[in-house]
């Protein structure tokens, strides 16, 4: 009997690089003895309903093939269940296929990593009922998505550049309430993030040092800096060596609230929900074929 795939696709992601992906995943997956269901929903909450038809259906794993947005989508309908995931990545950021060092320009080599069948389990992150793999923003970097979400031009990077510019006029230092695993800390900071892996934005590693498998949240502060030295301190967020400025802190706790007014979280470069939040870690609960 064929073994069973549902495989799930935003044609649009990547500037139309998902629908390039599909068309070179799909032979292969084929080719290698799958039964593969080609699953493309008009919108997320169609693309959602047909993975979940999927998966109450018995597929061996639910695979998409889009950016950390579809990855999010797939997050939420295959957690704590025994069903893993598949990423054939092809969005702009990538992060979770980068945590697992998978083929992020060759949707056929991806492909053949979810041939191999070789599972390994990670760790999520959770608010009520929803769940996020990569980190949650909730500073300066959520409010730039805000922005750029409400953004018609230019498609991509650029408006986030563009939008970063925007909001680095106009933005000031925000008064946080914290929860660290019950102890209160109070903080004046240009932004909060909440790591469930160590990067988001396509590499930006804000939450360097995070571990998928420790049962832990990195709760990363960075403190209130000048304009300039955020400008300053931007580049150093690819290599992670950030870490060594005077403005930045450090926590790993399994449980935090983050409250200030006026924020709207961002987590899988999805927006996640106006805070105040409280995230809890949830040890091993996703499968990723890896």
């Amino acid at each position: 009997m064929a073994r069973r795939l549902a495989f799930l696709t935003n044609p649009t992601s990547g500037k139309g690089r998902g629908e390039r992906a599909r068309l070179a995943a799909l032979p292969r997956l084929r080719d290698a003895g799958f039964e593969v269901d080609d699953l493309i929903g008009r919108d997320a909450a169609d693309a959602r309903g047909l993975a979940e038809k999927a998966v109450a259906d018995g597929v061996e794993a639910l695979v998409v093939c889009g950016g950390d947005g579809l990855v999010h989508l797939g997050v939420q309908v295959v957690a704590e269940t025994d069903t893993p995931l598949g990423i054939i990545p092809a969005g702009t950021g990538n992060d979770v296929a980068r945590y697992f060092d998978l083929p992020r320009k060759d949707a056929a080599a991806a492909a053949d990593r979810i041939i191999g069948s070789q599972v390994r389990t990670m760790d999520l992150a959770r608010s009520g009922s929803t769940y996020f793999a990569t980190v949650l923003a909730a500073g300066f970097d959520a409010v730039v998505n805000e922005r750029a979400n409400d953004m018609t031009w230019p498609r991509g990077q650029m408006r986030y550049n563009l939008a970063t510019l925007a909001v680095l006029r106009t933005f000031r230092p925000l008064n946080y309430l914290l929860d660290l695993d019950g102890t209160e800390r109070r903080v004046e900071a240009m932004l909060v993030a909440v790591g469930n892996g160590p990067s988001f934005g396509g590499g930006l590693r804000i939450t360097e040092g995070a571990l998928l498998d420790d049962g832990l949240l990195d709760v990363v502060i960075i403190k209130t800096m000048s304009k300039p030295d955020l400008v300053r301190t931007y580049p150093r967020l690819f290599s992670g060596t950030h870490t060594t400025h005077p403005q930045y802190e450090h926590h790993r706790v399994r449980q935090v609230t983050v409250a200030t007014p006026g924020i709207v979280a961002y987590a899988d470069g999805e927006r996640f929900g106006a805070l105040p939040l409280t995230i809890r870690a949830v040890p091993g609960a996703l499968k990723v074929l890896a």
